[in-house]
């Protein structure tokens, strides 16, 4: 056993997993107050089913022994039968079981990044049942094609250093096709739908931040050189981004926005993720900077074609997830060029192709089983009462108990 690096994964484990509840306040500060407690629940909730899943079947299905051709683990691991705490993961010289709570930190996340293509508009427990459904026949699989040594895209030889296919450009599409599925809010295009709490906003984008730290340096599953540039790359590249937003938005728009900041930064983020390992400082800014430009025009786009994808998921994860799946191609130190490219792009491609459909048929499923839209009165209402009975603010007690009178002069 490596205790150095058990260490490092254990700590980054935890990182990516303060991502999730970062995700919940960016996303919660972003919609309007009636539907803040609705979107902390949809990336909370992720934490339980995808958790209980995982140890069910989701590791021997992302990490078994293939059994399809580089499609799918076998049910070797059913309830991590087989793994004690000193099972170790060979070479790397690390528990089992820590690589097995990094990994899944990543399948937590990964369907919690589509809730913001559908807030204020869905059933509670139609989206529970939705990732159950999505994290077990989508991102397991996917995931194995990508990270487990035998899976088809990895043999390829894609480059996917910690997620961009198979957590944003995954994530991005079928949100897509769950927001199609779904339909527009109610009053969308006419009604504007403005944040309602942009500090929150911002501290999610924080948390996110420094989490990602975990979520890529800890993807090279030891403390050392490459770990080092994923980490140095993934700041640089965000900043970039950030600045890329904002240069954006004050050339078509004429100010600079808290929310294009955090929003670029996630950019950023996300855009290294894939290539952060395999290319030098210089090229994560490139990477970074093109995100941004290109995430903060994508996101325009989306009134142009009357697509509700409601916090810009598909703007940003899927945009940022093929701006940095496709770019390290080109820009990757020793390995980089036309025919790397062409993998990227297969890579990149299929996975679309795969999660678009899959998610489709799945929102149509739960749409049909139990219906996935909040009925119109609940949306008017406010999701968060319809379906939690609770409201994030209390405007009721607002004010407190009345002051104390002066006292009166001897």
């Amino acid at each position: 056993m490596n205790g150095a690096d058990t260490a490092f994964v254990l700590i980054s484990a935890a990182l990516v997993m303060l991502m999730t509840p970062g995700l919940a306040f960016f996303y919660g500060g972003m919609v309007r107050a009636r539907s803040a407690l609705n979107m902390l629940m949809m990336s909370f909730v992720s934490l339980g089913v995808v958790s209980v899943v995982w140890v069910l079947y989701g590791y021997t299905l992302t990490f078994g022994e293939d059994i399809g051709g580089g499609l799918l683990g076998d049910f070797g691991h059913l309830g991590l039968r087989g793994i004690d705490p000193q099972t170790l993961t060979g070479e790397d010289g690390i528990p089992v079981l820590a690589f097995a709570l990094f990994q899944l930190t990543f399948a937590v996340i990964t369907p919690a990044l589509m809730s913001g293509a559908l807030a204020d508009r869905v059933r509670f427990s139609a989206w529970a049942l939705f990732i159950t459904l999505w994290v077990s026949l989508v991102y397991f699989p996917v995931a194995h094609w990508v990270w487990q040594a035998d899976g088809w895209l990895h043999r390829l030889g894609v480059i996917d250093f910690a997620g961009g296919t198979a957590v944003h450009i995954n994530a991005g599409v079928g949100a897509l096709a769950a927001a199609l599925v779904v339909g527009r809010r109610i009053g969308f295009g006419t009604n504007p739908a403005r944040p309602h709490n942009l500090p929150l906003v911002m501290l999610g984008a924080g948390l996110l931040w420094f989490g990602w730290f975990g979520f890529n340096a800890g993807s090279e599953l030891a403390a050392d050189g490459t770990a080092a540039a994923m980490a140095f790359n993934t700041q640089v590249a965000t900043g970039a981004a950030m600045l890329g937003w904002l240069a954006w938005e004050r050339v078509r728009h004429g100010a600079f926005t808290t929310l294009g900041a955090a929003s670029g930064a996630v950019a950023g983020l996300v855009a290294i993720t894939p290539s952060g390992a395999s290319v030098d400082p210089l090229g994560a800014l490139a990477i970074g900077l093109v995100a941004g430009v290109v995430c903060a025009w994508a996101v325009g786009l989306k009134h142009r074609f009357g697509l509700d994808d409601s916090l810009d998921v598909v703007g940003v994860h899927l945009t940022g997830g093929l701006v940095g799946t496709l770019l390290v191609g080109l820009l990757a130190t020793g390995e980089g060029g036309i025919g790397q490219l062409g993998k990227q792009a297969v890579g990149a491609f299929s996975v679309m192709a795969f999660s678009f459909t899959a998610s489709w048929l799945l929102a149509r499923f739960v749409d049909a089983v139990i219906g996935f839209r909040a009925t119109e009165e609940d949306e008017l209402g406010g999701v968060d009462q319809a379906f939690h009975a609770e409201t994030a603010y209390d405007f009721g007690s607002a004010g407190g108990a009345p002051a104390d009178p002066a006292p009166t002069p001897a």
